[in-house]
Order: structure tokens, then sequence, then C-alpha cells
């Protein structure tokens, strides 16, 4: 069985992983919220990445297991391992164990790792995940939603891309925080001449939602 593309994204209800001042400070999970993330990372076996992504992330390189809030434990051990790969054009190394380093993004190189890979992949932030999304290749996009609207910045989903999808799951936190699991629904019929995963024409907007964590 062919391993899945999973895009897991924090974003503000209008759809934004940042603001305009590139603030995401909002962003910040809880416990609860935290702790629910790491179930859905649990099967991961590699991340993809930016160079800008993987400079938050290497945090997790080091970061401590014993004396910190069990979640926190929890995803440090997760992340350290998985295996990453950093697509980047200008960053000389890598930090962090079980990382390699690609100069550019390959699509067919993706679609080749989720055929032979054996545990799932993730592909970390937007700007990375948009080629992949126009493609057609993300199977699971997991959307967590803040209560904040922030009228801007930096959207967690690209422009001009058409993906049907159906909705398997939603949960509810305290924090007002909703979970939304869409799966790529690709039996569904797609206005003619339009493949899955294609670009639209400039002019044809799509929602605000579809416009627009960091991943962690």
């Amino acid at each position: 069985m062919a391993a899945r593309l999973v895009y897991t994204v924090i974003a503000s209800l209008d759809g934004y992983v940042a603001d305009r001042e590139d603030n995401f400070d909002w962003a910040a999970p809880d416990a609860q919220v935290h702790a629910y993330v790491n179930d859905l990372e649990r099967n991961i076996g590699t991340y993809l990445y930016g160079r800008r992504l993987y400079e938050v992330m290497v945090y997790w390189a080091s970061a401590p297991t014993a004396g910190v809030a069990p979640e926190l434990a929890d995803y440090a051990r997760i992340w350290q391992a998985a295996d990453k790969i950093v697509y980047s054009s200008s960053l000389p190394t890598v930090s962090s164990e079980r990382t390699r380093l690609e100069r550019e993004l390959s699509l067919d190189a993706v679609r080749e790792m989720k055929t032979s890979s054996d545990r799932d992949l993730s592909i970390g932030g937007p700007h990375l995940a948009a080629a992949v999304i126009r493609a057609g290749l993300v199977d699971d996009f997991h959307l967590l939603l803040h209560p904040i609207i922030v009228g801007g910045g930096n959207p967690a989903l690209p422009e001009n891309a058409l993906v049907n999808l159906a909705l398997v799951d939603e949960h509810r936190f305290d924090s007002g925080v909703v979970h939304l699991h869409y799966t790529a629904n690709r039996d569904l019929r797609l206005p003619r001449g339009v493949a899955s995963g294609s670009t639209r024409p400039a002019k044809a907007r799509r929602p605000m939602l579809c416009d627009g964590f960091v991943s962690f």
C-alpha cells in the first residue's frame, strides 16, 4: 500500500498561518491540542520541509524529554525518530540527525517516495506544500483552525488550486480550536477540462480559506 502524503496546518479562522507582521504566537497549541496532534503525527515516517520551517522545527532535535510536559516530550521523541528532508537552495547544511538536504523539490521524487515508503509522509509549510497540493499529491489535509481572525498574512492554502475534498472527521477543543480532516476526493467529478490538483486561471478566485502552522 502506498504511503499517504499529509498536510497539517494550524491557521486562523480566515486561513492564515501568520499575520501581516509574521506573528503566529496566537497559534501556539495548548496541552490538549498538542497531545491530539501528536497522535496525528505518530505514523509519519518522513517530514518534508522548506528552509524556514526547518529552522523553526530543528528545535526539536535537542528538545528535552525529561522534566517537561508529557505532550512536549512525546512530540520530541516523534520528531527525532522520523526522517527529515529539507528543500533549500541557500541553506548550507542541516544540523539534525536523520536529515538530508535537497536543493529543489521534485514532484516525481515525491511520487516515488509515496510509492516506496512504508510510513506516511508529511509536508510542512504552505509555500513548499503549494506545489504538491496543485499537483494533486496531498492525500490528507488536517486543518486546525484557531478562533481568531488576523485579516491577512501568510495563507495556509495556495491560490489558484482546485482539489475536491471529502470531510472525514472533525473535533472541537475546549480552547475553541477546531480540527477538520479532509481527504482528497479524486473520484468526484471535476468541471470539464479540469484535472485534479490543477491550477485555475488567476481570474477565478477561490473562497478565503482556499486562498489562503506552522506545522509543529
